[in-house]
């Protein structure tokens, strides 16, 4: 009884910003970071827009900064100021790699720049999900 009590002390509504930003699972004894991802990319812009492995690893690099990570940008679906070699660094990629994946991704319209390091990444990949879904950013 006292194991159960422990469980549901511990569990928060779906809807409450703590469990928005408690994004991981125990595994034994490791806690294994997550992110969520909408099924949308796995069956609509895979499929669809053949995109390469570099390509993926960017789109979902940027993708977890803006919306699976604390971010001050959200609602305006910002990235963060990122270095481009700490990108490449992260994801093991030449700068030139991930150059060429931002130019790919950006000319499909899956990011736009900002200014250098610094993406406006949509929440459901393109501006007709987007629509589709009803999501619209702040002032952007």
């Amino acid at each position: 009884m006292d194991e159960l009590r422990s469980i549901l002390a511990t569990h928060h509504p779906r809807h409450s910003e703590k469990a928005q930003e408690d994004v991981s699972v125990k595994y034994g004894n490791k806690i294994a970071p997550t992110s969520e991802i909408p099924d949308l990319f796995f069956d609509q812009i895979l499929v669809n827009f053949k995109l390469n492995r570099m390509e993926v690893m960017v789109l979902m690099y940027l993708y977890r900064h803006v919306w699976c990570r604390p971010n001050l940008y959200r609602k305006y679906g910002i990235s963060q100021v990122l270095s481009h070699t700490e990108i490449g660094n992260k994801l093991n990629l030449s700068i030139d790699e991930v150059y060429q994946s931002l130019r790919k991704l950006e000319s499909l319209d899956f990011i736009e720049t900002i200014r250098s390091g610094q993406y406006f990444v949509r929440k459901f990949f393109t501006a007709h999900f987007d629509k589709e879904f009803g999501f619209n950013y702040e002032d952007f």
